[in-house]
């Protein structure tokens, strides 16, 4: 009696796309919605987290809760699936977390208080000449 092996073929997962090319989906994402002021902020070397984080304002919390609604969408397009969503409930700040990018969607009272670009971005600048 022969046995016969059976090869299942399984279809390999496409490669995720680069942290870059994940950016430019967000970007993309953000302009359809027309969200309001997006900042890009380069954490690499900063920490472990992510690579990029993109801050961005809604105007209402309808809005913000449809522009990371917007994002959600075109990274799945681009076979990324977010690791999280928080805080859809109030969407006053909701944070989409695409691993190599998280960006944050905020009313702008919300962004001023927490003013996370300047949180990110502290001693990046050169010290002002006296």
């Amino acid at each position: 009696m022969t046995t016969q092996a059976h090869v299942i073929k399984t279809k390999m997962p496409d490669p995720a796309p680069s942290p870059e090319a994940l950016l430019k989906q967000v970007h993309a994402a953000l302009e359809e919605m027309k969200a309001k002021d997006a900042v890009e902020i380069d954490v690499r070397g900063k920490t472990s987290i992510a690579d990029y984080l993109v801050v961005v304002s809604g105007t209402s919390t309808r809005h913000v809760k449809s522009v990371a609604d917007e994002v959600v969408q075109f990274a799945k397009k681009c076979g990324v699936m977010p690791l999280g969503v928080e805080g859809e409930r109030e969407a006053e700040w909701v944070l989409v977390d695409l691993g190599d990018v998280i960006v944050h969607v905020m009313l702008p009272r919300i962004r001023e208080f927490y003013a996370l670009e300047r949180l990110w971005t502290v001693g990046d600048q050169p010290p002002e000449a006296e």
